[in-house]
């Protein structure tokens, strides 16, 4: 048995620094928890497609898939994990006639749909690799990746993807096969492997060890080309093992079963963490390609999971897109009194866990039962009406944004991972989960700050090392530990704080350095902004650039005049704009010192995307790509404010810094 609540101490490394395992840390003494006791995982003899394989022979009729039917209604049909083993084997036995061999790489170039869980598992099953890859990632990208990994054949969605691979195959000699799931491959892959007895692929998936590799995860490239991360079948396994062992009780309500819609794309490892969540706890999973929020927001009210697993801007884009409908309806200011009534109730409720309050008071508690019927059930219906839980991975979630949902009855648990330790390394204990950070370590993970505040872990779940780049591997694993490059810290009871990259540290030329994450992520609170990136490496102070959420401002420009006020009404909305934008960047200064806040700001026309490769797969920023692709803008917003008298300088508010009329634009 295994205390997820409580930790074992380990001793300090040879640097001193504290070593906490599982939330308990040196520095601060033993802290114990209210989370119960409960077992291990189970032990691992093979591979990753054993899940599927074991759920079929305990209970062959469990709902395992809910695949949405192309009706109006949306209707989803449920696969039984006997029906999904069955459909691994034919294709397996197809993979297998097709010269697909144990060690083979076989890239998938998808979006998250069922074929990519029915692909991956029949792969891991006659022991070939995973590589999985970005469907919008550019030829540079696509040929880097299908070269480096050594892929004998890649999985397509569609004609655009046949068109990139087919423009790099000559420099490709061992790519045998590109085959496209919309003209029906999978159909073909089974019946070319008929006469392969199914005897072939359970011999096969019985040789595979756990330590084999299973996926080779390309990092995001953020500087020159991407690195593989080689993950076994055990460090892919580790996290979700842990976690269904300490929280799948947490998932749904007693005697139902979990129902997680999976929208995150695979290509990146927290996408592959729900998946393997969903196929090693019997959770069931359905599958939604498309993160526009429409999209996103349809699949949620037709398949209605009870748990959430998402990203920052969906929490943001919900929480605004509910704040736009309100103010269209005459509702903006109850709702908002609502909002500050959740997070005030969800903070005293926090306080009370950890011991250091006496609970929400009567008039709280009141107030909130009265926001519970009239405003907060519409947001829960949003989700489908079922969610009682949630988490939110990739970056940190905004604190007063957590604690919105949680006193909605959402509570959004903020974790941590990274490619290469395969998903999470932190979680929240049950009962005492702490809004404003990422938890503490799982159960069977060391972790310890070191003294330039770089986040360093060790355990099962970190990965074998960067393919094809033993430099690179020896340089992020030092003495058993990983160098994670985040920056964070530990308070007194173990729980991490995530501050930001390492190597996103801003220093401007008067040796301030600052840490972007925490404005940005302040920032984007704001309803009209939809992304930011602080800037000012060398430069005299801190910047940012802005895009705006385009949604938000035509309903903002609807309500800010009527449609009868005509004279002069664009000149009043861009300067109202000006100075709403620029109200937002004084309230995320009031987070940081004087020398750190932004002093000016550009706002774009443009927001970033994943397609002009100035996002990550996962929705993270591509700060270098960025900052060269606005380069010119970024030398304009210096150069004008340099041009700023000093008078109005020494007011320090910050200064808006564009000679176009970008509210125009962006509509």
């Amino acid at each position: 048995m295994r205390d997820f609540g409580n930790a074992r101490a380990s001793a300090p490394d040879m640097a001193g620094a504290p070593v906490v395992t599982g939330g308990l840390t040196m520095a601060g003494g033993p802290v114990m928890s209210g989370s119960p006791v409960m077992a291990e995982g189970p032990v691992m003899t093979g591979g990753l497609a054993d899940s599927v394989f074991g759920a079929a022979g305990r209970e062959p009729l469990l709902p395992q898939i809910a695949r949405r039917a192309d009706t109006p209604d949306g209707t989803w049909t449920e696969v039984t994990a006997g029906e999904l083993r069955d459909q691994v084997v034919d294709l397996a036995r197809g993979l297998i006639a097709s010269g697909i061999r144990p060690g083979h790489r076989v890239a998938i170039m998808a979006r998250t749909r069922y074929e990519w869980t029915v692909l991956s598992c029949a792969l891991w099953a006659i022991g070939a690799e995973v590589v999985p890859i970005h469907p919008t990632s550019s030829h540079e990208q696509v040929e880097w990746i299908l070269r480096d990994a050594g892929c004998v054949a890649v999985v397509v969605e569609d004609e655009r993807g046949v068109m990139t691979v087919g423009s790099v195959c000559a420099s490709l000699p061992q790519l045998r096969h590109v085959w496209q799931l919309d003209t029906g491959v999978l159909d073909e892959l089974v019946e070319r492997g008929r006469p392969v007895p199914a005897a072939t692929v359970d011999s096969l998936r019985r040789i595979v060890l756990p330590d084999s590799t299973a996926v080779v995860a390309y990092t995001s490239g953020t500087t020159g080309h991407p690195r593989g991360c080689a993950l076994s079948h055990r460090s892919l396994a580790s996290p979700c093992d842990t976690l269904l062992a300490g929280w799948r009780h947490t998932t749904a309500p007693p005697g139902r079963q979990p129902a997680i819609l999976a929208f995150l794309p695979f290509s990146h490892v927290y996408g592959l963490m729900i998946q393997g969540l969903c196929l090693r706890g019997g959770l069931l999973m359905g599958h939604e390609p498309e993160l526009h929020p429409e999209a996103l927001a349809s699949a949620l009210l037709t398949f209605r999971p009870t748990f959430l697993y998402a990203v920052p801007y969906v929490f943001e884009k919900l929480y605004k897109n509910v704040l736009r409908t309100a103010q269209q309806t005459g509702r903006g200011a109850l709702f908002e009194r609502a909002v500050r009534t959740a997070q005030d109730y969800a903070h005293a409720v926090e306080r009370q866990r950890l011991g250091t309050g006496p609970g929400p008071g009567f008039d709280l508690r009141l107030q909130h039962a009265l926001y519970d019927r009239t405003v907060y059930r519409k947001v829960r219906a949003a989700l489908g009406g079922r969610v009682c839980g949630a988490v939110s991975g990739g970056s940190p979630l905004n604190r007063e944004l957590a604690l919105f949902y949680a006193g909605i009855g959402i509570l959004v648990h903020d974790g941590y991972g990274l490619t290469e330790t395969s998903g999470g390394i932190t979680a929240q204990p049950v009962g005492r989960e702490k809004s404003g950070t990422v938890g503490r370590p799982l159960p069977g993970i060391d972790l310890r700050v070191a003294d330039d505040g770089e986040i360093l872990v060790r355990g099962p779940s970190v990965f074998q090392g960067y393919v094809n780049d033993d430099r690179a591997t020896h340089a992020v694993l030092r003495d058993g530990w990983l160098a994670t490059g985040d920056i964070g810290h530990l308070d007194p009871e173990g729980y991490l704080s995530i501050t930001g990259r390492k190597k996103d540290v801003i220093v401007t030329s008067g040796g301030t350095s600052v840490a972007p994450a925490a404005l940005e992520e302040r920032l984007r609170v704001h309803p009209l902004i939809h992304q930011a990136v602080v800037v000012g490496d060398n430069r005299p102070c801190v910047g940012a650039l802005l895009t705006l959420d385009p949604d938000f401002v035509a309903h903002w420009r609807a309500v800010l005049f009527t449609q009868g006020d005509v004279l002069g009404r664009e000149a009043r909305e861009e300067n109202a704009l000006r100075q709403e934008v620029a109200r937002a960047v004084a309230a995320a200064n009031t987070t940081v010192s004087r020398s750190e806040s932004i002093r000016v700001f550009r706002v774009l026309a443009e927001p970033f995307d994943v397609a002009s490769g100035l996002l990550t797969p996962s929705m993270k920023l591509r700060r270098d790509a960025i900052a060269r692709r606005y380069a010119v803008e970024i030398d304009a917003m210096y150069q004008s404010s340099s041009r700023i008298p000093r008078e109005r300088r020494a007011e320090e508010s910050p200064t808006w810094d564009d000679p176009d009329d970008v509210f125009r634009r962006v509509r």
